[in-house]
């Protein structure tokens, strides 16, 4: 770990730690963004590879990209990690897409991981997630699992200068990106071939663009790709017309869709009052 730590930073790791030798065993659902790989890194140093177990979901909703990263960590520090199939694609709760569609993906998750033997349930939420709409948090709630990051004061930034702490910059630096399910607009259903879409083309634009933030979005009116304010600018109508071109050339699934590009919003997927969990 680094050795130029602040003293917030520093009094948080200690309480993270304690926090996790006092559960004795542990599982870490790691999703392959930086909250739960942070998490998952810290704990398999603090613990030990016999006392700390990692499970990946692996479904449709998750981007390749993700599974890749968690698997090449894994490799690279020895974790004990597993793959698993949550099973969210059979539940119709969760493929109609409602409001609280989460709730469902996280009750099937939890209820998997619950079951295991490895002691308890730990997931990478941290403070800011406190303050949005999670009713992911309910599920968890409701199975018993724990938030470490929560307990122990992190915020968002605080993860980040943790993965930094941890000596794992390209970690500290990765954007956050929720699972394909939530480019889908509520109320669409959840369909497999639609997520592969979205995954493919954001790993297409990626590389074409190498923008900060992209997003694939299906809306009932068609495609909506979002872009961060920069990468946007970067866009001469000319160049936006062609990017669109060959999107449909590269998808013929969606080239008679209306195709447009906009600036990045937060959730613009979402479609319904957010205070509408379920009851």
């Amino acid at each position: 770990m680094g050795n130029n730590l602040s003293a917030p930073l520093a009094a948080m790791m200690d309480r993270l730690a304690r926090l996790l030798e006092k559960c004795g065993e542990a599982t870490v659902a790691v999703s392959g963004g930086v909250d739960s790989m942070t998490l998952a890194s810290f704990a398999h140093r603090t613990l030990g590879r016999e006392r700390v177990r990692m499970v990946h979901a692996v479904s449709p909703a998750v981007p390749r990209a993700a599974t890749a990263r968690v698997q090449a960590r894994g490799l690279a520090e020895g974790w004990r990690l597993e793959l698993a199939d949550a099973g969210e694609f059979a539940d119709e709760r969760y493929r109609a897409n409602p409001v609280d569609r989460c709730y469902f993906c996280k009750s099937n998750l939890y209820r998997l991981l619950a079951a295991m033997p490895g002691g308890v349930v730990l997931s990478g939420a941290n403070c800011d997630d406190l303050g949005d709409y999670r009713p992911g948090l309910q599920a968890a709630a409701e199975n018993g699992v724990r938030h470490p990051y929560i307990e122990a004061g992190f915020a968002k930034a605080d993860v980040r200068a943790l993965a930094r702490a941890l000596d794992l910059p390209d970690l500290a630096a990765l954007p956050s990106s929720p699972c394909l399910s939530s480019r889908v607009e509520t109320g669409l259903r959840i369909e497999p071939a639609a997520l592969a879409l979205i995954d493919d083309i954001e790993e297409w634009l990626k590389e074409t663009l190498a923008p900060q933030t992209v997003r694939c979005r299906l809306r009932k009116q068609g495609v909506v790709i979002e872009l961060d304010a920069d990468a946007i600018a970067g866009l001469s109508p000319g160049r936006r017309a062609r990017l669109i071109e060959e999107m449909g050339a590269r998808r013929p699934d969606i080239a008679g869709s209306a195709i447009e590009i906009v600036p990045y919003r937060r959730g613009s997927a979402f479609v319904g009052p957010k205070g509408s969990a379920r009851r």
